[in-house]
């Protein structure tokens, strides 16, 4: 089992890298591999909606890391996405990096654990958390939850480290993604698969 752990901050190890880091060390302590995606702090580009990618399962842009990083999400079981918090909202490069992973991929997210963590110096952090949480929703993935929202606050690695509370809600996110992967590993192993899709109905209009 693995868990891909994306850090949108422009800074690589910055304070979302540092609750990532907590995660990630706890899901390994309870057998998980893991691997942290840094997708830099050049310029992500945006989705423009060209429907390239639908085809080929890859984006039409490339260099940026994306979709270096839907060949790994291919095979990886489970995510968690990090954002820092700008103007109460997640960075824009986490966005554009995600609304082009997920728009022509999601089947290869489908069914599998995800969960999203923001890092403020203040506040904003659980609205970014729900702006995430909505493409994991979109894409039939199931939400892990931690025992508190997942968000850690500091201006700086080392204040998060002080954040205590917030560090252990990242352990308890770590652990509740591996239960629940065992979980799902268990049932397949039982038979107990994930459910078939319908086919899409794509209602356009509203009279």
């Amino acid at each position: 089992m693995k868990v891909l752990l994306v850090n949108g901050s422009p800074h690589e190890k910055g304070c979302t890298y540092t609750a990532l880091r907590e995660v990630a060390d706890t899901l390994e302590t309870e057998g998980v591999m893991t691997e942290i995606i840094w997708i830099g702090s050049k310029p992500v580009q945006d989705c423009v909606d060209c429907g390239s990618c639908r085809k080929p399962r890859a984006c039409i842009f490339d260099g940026d890391g994306v979709n270096e990083f839907v060949e790994k999400a291919n095979a990886a079981d489970g995510f968690v996405f990090g954002t820092p918090v700008y103007f109460s909202h997640p960075s824009g490069s986490i966005l554009s990096f995600m609304d082009r992973a997920f728009y022509g991929c999601r089947d290869m997210f489908a069914h599998k654990p995800a969960a999203a963590v923001a890092s403020a110096r203040r506040a904003g952090n659980v609205a970014s958390v729900d702006v995430l949480n909505k493409y994991f929703t979109l894409a039939q993935m199931p939400v892990v939850s931690s025992s508190y929202w997942n968000v850690v606050f500091g201006n700086t690695p080392e204040e998060v480290k002080q954040d205590l509370e917030g560090l252990q809600i990242m352990r308890n996110l770590g652990r509740n993604m591996a239960w629940l992967l065992k979980c799902i590993e268990a049932g397949r192993a039982r038979g107990v698969l994930a459910p078939e899709r319908e086919r899409a109905f794509v209602t356009n209009f509203i009279r």
